[in-house]
């Protein structure tokens, strides 16, 4: 993964069409395999089956997954959407960050011109 990736405070995971995984971040590792990166296995065995059932779904339908959890007092929003080479589905990309348990929200009107 570029060098830049890990730095960034978020959890990426990249994994190819058949659900295998490119690539992941350190922070990725930390949150997801106990530190070590685990590039070449298959998410569908990392997961559970209710989650594996949802993830095969989003490669089926190349569809997006957004939603937020909370585990032991931290909140996080988890993103997983495909990623496309060549205009060709290629697999998902998660990422997972953590966010306040309360933010603001703003509603932004478009600017009329």
């Amino acid at each position: 993964m570029e060098t830049y990736f890990e730095e960034l405070p978020i959890a990426i995971t990249i994994s190819d069409r058949e659900g295998n995984i490119l690539d992941m971040n350190q922070r990725s590792a930390d949150v997801n395999s106990h530190g070590q990166k685990i590039t070449g296995h298959n998410l569908f065995d990392c997961h559970p089956p209710r989650a594996a059932q949802i993830l095969r779904g989003l490669y089926d339908e190349q569809k997006k997954n957004v939603y937020t959890i909370e585990k032991n007092g931290v909140k996080k929003l988890i993103y997983q959407t495909p990623w496309y080479d060549h205009g060709q589905f290629a697999g998902l990309i998660e990422f997972s960050m953590e966010i306040p348990s309360e933010m603001p929200h703003y509603v932004r009107q478009s600017v009329q011109k």
